[in-house]
């Protein structure tokens, strides 16, 4: 990099970041610095950061589960908290098995599970609406299959009753919340990636309904979702002929539901 004014040396781009309300000034300084190829290249980063980017589309990538995950403007950024749906998953997968990363975004989940899992040489697909978000999870998970479409709605129809883990993380934020969240959350990503409904299970429904025609005997449904609403989750689960149970990580704040479509 050439050298830098004042303004984007590291302690002025601390200052400029904690002027601009950054809580973690010092560590987005650092990561800011080491994305930028050229004093020009980190003025741009840093002015858009300062105007209430999230960080993680200002660097073009997120942290999750270890590794780095690819990212554009407007994608659902990973949660930290949606780490507790790759080690159920990672829990439950087995060697070979066929895995669908269903409401993928950037094709978090499935990547973090290949990962932790490289072993069992899973095979996994994983589905979006969202084209960007498609095209985000094609870059993060090289070489499987990403398809753009609603739910189910593109999966290869030879997959019916061929799926071990069906993975989800639909969004499930009510519709009246939305207003309430971090502001770089409601103002920068698509709506399309948080808004559940009323009681943000519009699309759990969906994906319970048509969940079990897809699992194999002795597949597994799993979905994020709140501690609020697990136990409704579990009872749309029920509903549809799952056996579910639920699961809180504490270290990670993260509650999924797990449906076991039974053997017989």
């Amino acid at each position: 990099m050439s050298p830098l004014d004042p303004g984007t040396s590291l302690p002025g781009v601390v200052a400029r970041l904690r002027a601009a309300g950054c809580v973690f000034a010092e560590d987005e300084a650092d990561l800011l610095l080491g994305e930028a190829r050229s004093a020009a290249e980190l003025e741009v980063l840093l002015e858009r950061r300062v105007g209430g980017e999230p960080l993680e589309y200002v660097l073009g990538w997120a942290q999750f589960c270890g590794l780095r995950v690819r990212v554009e403007p407007g994608v659902f950024v990973p949660r930290r908290r949606t780490a507790a749906l790759v080690r159920e998953a990672a829990e439950l997968a087995g060697p070979g098995a066929i895995v669908v990363d269903l409401c993928c975004g950037t094709g978090a989940v499935g990547a973090a599970l290949l990962a932790v899992r490289p072993e069992l040489g899973l095979d996994l697909l994983a589905a979006d609406l969202d084209p960007v978000a498609v095209r985000c999870a094609r870059v993060n998970l090289p070489g499987r299959t990403v398809v753009e479409g609603d739910l189910f709605s593109p999966l290869p129809t030879a997959l019916r009753g061929r799926v071990a883990l069906l993975l989800v993380n639909a969004p499930y934020v009510p519709t009246g919340s939305i207003e309430r969240m971090p502001q770089e959350a409601r103002e920068h990503e698509h709506r399309l990636a948080l808004d559940g409904g009323s009681d943000g299970l519009d699309v759990q429904r969906r994906v319970a309904a048509a969940a079990a025609a897809w699992l194999a005997p002795g597949g597994h449904l799993l979905i994020e979702t709140s501690a609020r609403q697990a136990p409704v989750t579990s009872a749309l689960f029920a509903r549809n002929g799952l056996v579910p149970r639920t699961a809180y990580h504490e270290d990670v704040d993260g509650t999924v539901v797990i449906g076991a479509r039974p053997r017989a």
